[in-house]
């Protein structure tokens, strides 16, 4: 990878529809909060969808300068999910690992 190189980081799950606004706040508070506080981390955005069965799939996408980066907030094994000490309440599946991909051409949104 070059040094130009931008990693996004994807994770996604699911959580019941009627616990968003609670999950959004916890989220907040920890894994958004943890991304912004590890350096270099270049942004971080969490995206909820109703699927029309009671549940919503949630997505978090992060920017990182590098994978070293990424092991200073994720650990060592960077391709596994991190995951906080009440995510058991929210969640309906916690899946294993993350992926990564590198950014290779497009265009940044000019405000979010």
């Amino acid at each position: 990878m070059s040094e130009s190189t931008i990693i996004l980081r994807r994770w996604a799950s699911r959580i019941r529809t009627a616990d968003e606004a609670a999950y959004i706040a916890y989220i907040g508070d920890t894994g958004l909060a943890d991304y912004r506080a590890t350096p270099g981390n270049l942004g971080a955005q969490m995206l909820l969808r109703s699927l029309g069965d009671g549940t919503s799939e949630v997505t978090t996408l992060s920017w990182w300068r590098d994978m070293n980066a990424i092991r200073a907030f994720a650990g060592e094994a960077a391709e596994t999910a991190r995951y906080y000490p009440d995510d058991d309440r929210f969640l309906l599946d916690k899946p294993e690992n993350v992926e990564h991909h590198r950014i290779v051409a497009g265009q940044q949104p000019d405000r979010l």
